[in-house]
């Protein structure tokens, strides 16, 4: 071998690491003291110690960002995954017709990009001429005419008022994040439906079981450590939402910080207020909800292996 052989691929790998050595390494290590300063512009600052961590415990506007989180967090994975799951198994049967075609429709908001979905989102949802308010209205209109239902849905005018990017931030922003990421996880779950033995599927018919014994007996367990994976990619990405919620909602987060989120209000102390001392350690709260994310997602793909 020699010596330029040995040398090429270091001179590959260099961009790649100046610019994680610049833009991650760096400030990370930068990030541990600055969690613990009070800053005054960007040459002054005091030491506070972990003054601003206690501060974060009892800050009522960091619980209610932690809240929003956990509930977008939540509505990810117990609405958006399941949704996914299904469209992989209705679109993993050979016999439907341009399944392709749908494929790609699922898939398509990943490709025109997170704010150009945020952008069209927070147009349907706006009040009065919104598409979703509209829609809703649509439907009462059908169903108001029934003698028991129809008696107990509001009027018009107050479904076409409903608040949605105001005081309905959450279930906005969650229903928005379905539309993003259901096609996208989706693909996971067919590469992984593609993979389960034929054999298995076929054993479990001869003995009888049926659609549904044979997805918990057979289809289930196969695709399982995919299914962790997707799960901790979501629930992570779900900790960290912040551009849907910043172009979506007033202020970046809804009336009474109904849509504020943890990495919202982290930009807003450090790049509005201007505290990147509360910043820091808010992100490093952060950094602590993700660390327990991937230990859980560690344990139970040990638990599946010893299985």
């Amino acid at each position: 071998m020699t010596k330029d052989t040995k040398v090429a691929p270091y001179l590959f790998l260099a961009p790649f690491l100046v610019l994680f050595l610049v833009f991650t390494l760096v400030p990370l290590f930068q990030s541990v003291p600055l969690a613990t300063q009070h800053t005054f512009g960007p040459d002054a600052s005091i030491d506070v110690g972990m003054e601003k961590f206690s501060r974060a415990f009892g800050d009522p506007r960091f619980w209610t960002a932690l809240r929003n989180t956990l509930v977008f967090t939540a509505g990810s994975v117990l609405i958006q995954l399941p949704v996914a799951l299904a469209l992989a198994l209705v679109l993993n049967r050979k016999h439907i017709l341009g399944r392709g075609v749908f494929r790609l429709l699922f898939f398509s908001p990943q490709l025109v990009g997170l704010v150009f979905v945020a952008v069209l989102a927070m147009v349907m949802f706006q009040k009065q001429k919104g598409l979703v308010n509209s829609i809703l209205a649509g439907g009462a209109d059908l169903i108001r005419g029934l003698p028991v239902i129809g008696g107990w849905l509001p009027s018009k005018s107050e479904i076409l008022g409903i608040p949605w990017l105001e005081t309905l931030a959450m279930p906005a922003l969650i229903i928005t994040a379905l539309w993003m990421y259901a096609g996208f996880n989706m693909i996971y779950f067919l590469a992984a439906l593609q993979n389960v033995p034929k054999e298995l599927e076929e054993a479990a018919m001869i003995d009888g079981a049926g659609p549904i014994r044979r997805f918990f007996a057979v289809t289930l367990p196969s695709i399982k450590p995919v299914a962790i994976f997707v799960v901790l990619l979501s629930v992570i990405g779900s900790i960290q939402v912040f551009e849907l919620a910043y172009i979506m909602l007033p202020e970046g987060m809804g009336l009474q910080d109904s849509g504020l989120t943890l990495v919202t209000y982290l930009f807003k102390n450090g790049f509005e207020i201007g505290d990147l001392g509360y910043a820091t350690a808010i992100g490093w709260l952060i950094a602590a909800l993700l660390s327990v994310a991937a230990i859980t997602q560690r344990i139970l793909n040990r638990s599946e292996v010893r299985l």
